[in-house]
């Protein structure tokens, strides 16, 4: 029997055997490849490895031939509209418990279908009906085999895209051919993979919880996005003869997961999602209008306020009343309308092993925090501040005092890192406290924005309450979550910012519940220019907070640089901003007013590279936006030598300078698109076409 839900842009395909076996045949944006033969066992909609439960292929560290993609046979599906647009569910199982001594386990794939959206969200959910504890190694969150159609062997046609992640080097994105990655296959099959994993509360301290296959001979690329703020795996390979990829969260042989289900007792893996385009473009235009569909979403947060946080080559963690006054003073003057009290509030001196008090130093603030913060609000702006409620100094007095279950365990003791303990958001005590401090901060002091930070990384989990590390940290990263939903419930007009040292933990699970996403720790402006050209492959705009700091020093072409940074997604002000000259200052100011005149765009943009992915090397940086009734780009000049960009570009009408507007800019239309001159290395310009 044929399944075909082919909706919405997508071709997606189903078969059901004659044995029931389930496959999922079919996945791409331009019409079903009927001319191939894809085995159906090789094609499960989904994988699970229960403990005991024998495989049936040669499989390696593979995950293919599970227990799961053997022994599950169909039961039913339905397929039914709802607000987002279709949800399939596809019922499987393994006979009952009454049929079969080893029956009664089900598993449950999802597929989310939206409205005018080539992506589906999918996850998977495992009810152990038998009579039997159960215990789980694996379940996939995607499934989807046999995309290496068209001429070609897979090395020729596949390519491959791996977002490498870093602290300062964030969104480093390269693409392989399979043999750059060592795939190689004799006699029609390999043992190896190509797999990509995180295990910790980081989620993305190496690699994004992203990937790309694009297949050069049929036109299609597959763009995914796993929702882990903790552990999480991906890995491409073949079996039978095809390639496959697979999604998932934590696993036991990659992340120290293992979860035991007793009998009537049900998991849901994380939830992932996968776009279809003709190119990484049109793959990501698809993701990002789904991103847009799960994103947080803020009244106060709406009209994308212009921030000015104090850290970042400003106050350094090391704010006052005497400091701030004059710097909130000039944050007004250009136009911001927060104003963010950065580290170092809540102590005198070295803190770093002593936090989790929270509590203000009346030695920085003579009147009183709230002084400070009221006059933030005299100014005509909101404050904020940040806070790192995730984590305890070992020297903390709270940290004697509360219990060892308040902080995550592994092999009876405390996890510590870099002089922190980490809070397990499960346990009552540290919910109700953080809530507290969250309550003082809004209630007492008038807080409307807090940062929250994150600094230091748990490992694969805690031992308590769970059946393996994996399991405590991935219940604890699914209680964070509700935490934060709480905040937001109870606070509508609280804006929260997502940020783990910059980019570290920059996943779609925490940004649908947070606003908004710090993306880079990076304190040269040039090299955060990659950030923020790159930044469009993570996150919509409007979540994607990129820092812009100008000094005293700065050139004109350096303080230009700094606010084309930020112009198309979201400014964060900082730098040495209230003691530049005049004429800096004005650059500033007239940067912060062209953002206003074009941010009530920005949640309708779809990004694309016109000159594809940024690369860390490129002599000149460039990323595009395509508005409802323009197209706006910003460059960025890196070369020394090349003074002139080519930017192949359609349906050019007119060409102008947005920002800056005194700059040594010259815009030609070329029969391919526009090019763009700047004078000077380390120069950069938005532009708008219509």
């Amino acid at each position: 029997m044929i399944l075909d839900f082919s909706r919405h842009g997508l071709a997606a395909v189903f078969e059901i055997a004659a044995d029931k076996s389930v496959a999922f045949k079919h996945f791409s944006c331009n019409g079903v490849e009927r001319d191939r033969e894809k085995k159906l066992p090789y094609c499960n909609v989904a994988e699970l490895q229960i403990t005991g439960g024998n495989t049936f292929d040669i499989h390696f560290a593979k995950h293919t031939g599970s227990w799961g993609s053997r022994n599950l046979r169909y039961v039913s599906h339905t397929y039914e509209p709802n607000a987002l647009g279709d949800k399939l569910e596809i019922r499987l199982s393994n006979g009952t418990a009454e049929q079969n001594p080893d029956g009664g386990i089900e598993l449950t794939a999802h597929y989310q279908f939206y409205h005018g959206i080539a992506a589906i969200r999918s996850w998977s959910t495992v009810t152990n009906n038998s009579k039997n504890t159960v215990g789980l190694e694996y379940i996939s969150s995607f499934c989807y085999t046999g995309f290496d159609d068209g001429e070609g062997t897979p090395n020729e046609k596949l390519r491959v895209y791996i977002p490498h992640n870093g602290w300062i080097r964030e969104l480093n994105w390269k693409e392989y051919t399979l043999s750059d990655l060592g795939f190689e296959r004799s006699a029609n099959v390999s043992g190896k993979r190509i797999m990509v994993s995180n295990t910790g509360t980081w989620s993305c301290k190496e690699h994004l919880p992203m990937g790309a296959v694009r297949n050069t001979a049929t036109g299609n690329t597959w763009l995914w996005q796993i929702e882990s703020n903790g552990s999480w795996q991906w890995e491409l390979a073949d079996v039978s003869n095809t390639m496959y990829f697979k999604l998932s969260g934590p696993t036991e042989q990659e992340n120290q997961w293992y979860k035991e289900l007793k009998p009537g007792e049900s998991f849901e893996s994380v939830k992932a999602c996968v776009s279809v385009g003709a190119d990484f473009n049109g793959a990501l235009a698809e993701m990002t209008k789904y991103r847009r569909k799960i994103a947080k979403r803020n009244h106060a947060d709406e009209k994308l306020p212009v921030i000015f946080n104090d850290y970042m080559n400003c106050l350094r963690a090391d704010p006052t009343e005497e400091k701030s006054l004059p710097l909130i003073d000039k944050a007004a003057e250009v136009g911001a309308e927060y104003y963010v009290m950065d580290a170092g509030w809540y102590a005198d001196g070295f803190w770093w092993n002593s936090v989790g008090e929270w509590m203000p130093v009346e030695k920085r603030f003579p009147h009183g925090i709230k002084y400070v913060f009221d006059y933030v609000r005299s100014k005509g702006m909101i404050p904020g501040i940040w806070l790192e409620p995730e984590s305890m100094g070992i020297n903390c007095p709270l940290a004697k005092q509360w219990e060892d279950e308040c902080f995550f365990l592994r092999h009876g003791k405390r996890v510590v890192d870099r002089g922190r303990h980490f809070l397990d958001f499960r346990h009552p005590r540290v919910r109700e406290y953080m809530t507290s401090v969250v309550d003082r901060l809004v209630q007492e002091y008038g807080i409307g924005y807090i940062k929250f930070d994150y600094n230091v990384d748990g490992g694969s989990g805690t031992e308590a309450d769970a059946d393996s590390f994996g399991d405590g940290l991935l219940q604890h990263t699914r209680a964070l979550l509700d935490w934060f939903d709480e905040l937001t419930e109870k606070y509508p007009d609280l804006i929260l910012e997502s940020c783990s040292s910059g980019g570290l933990r920059m996943d779609y699970a925490m940004l649908s519940h947070l606003h908004l996403q710090s993306t880079s720790d990076q304190e040269d402006c040039i090299e955060t220019a990659h950030v923020a050209s790159a930044v469009a492959t993570a996150l919509i705009p409007e979540q994607a907070a990129v820092w812009a700091y100008p000094l005293k020093e700065d050139s004109f072409e350096r303080v230009a640089w700094n606010m084309v940074n930020p112009m198309l997604q979201r400014i964060h002000l900082s730098g040495e901003t209230a003691w530049l000259s005049d004429e800096s200052f004005a650059l500033v100011k007239e940067a912060v007013a062209c953002y206003k005149s074009i941010r009530r765009e920005i949640p309708q943009a779809i990004p694309f590279y016109p000159l594809g992915i940024p690369q860390y090397t490129d002599g000149w940086h460039c990323s595009s936006y395509r508005y409802p009734h323009c197209v706006r780009v910003s460059v960025w000049r890196l070369d020394g030598e090349n003074g002139t960009l080519s930017i192949p570009l359609d349906n050019v009408g007119e060409v102008k300078l947005l920002y800056p507007l005194s700059a040594a800019c010259k815009l030609e239309k070329t029969e391919i698109g526009i090019a763009v001159t700047l004078a000077e290395k380390h120069s950069a310009a938005v532009l708008e076409i219509r």
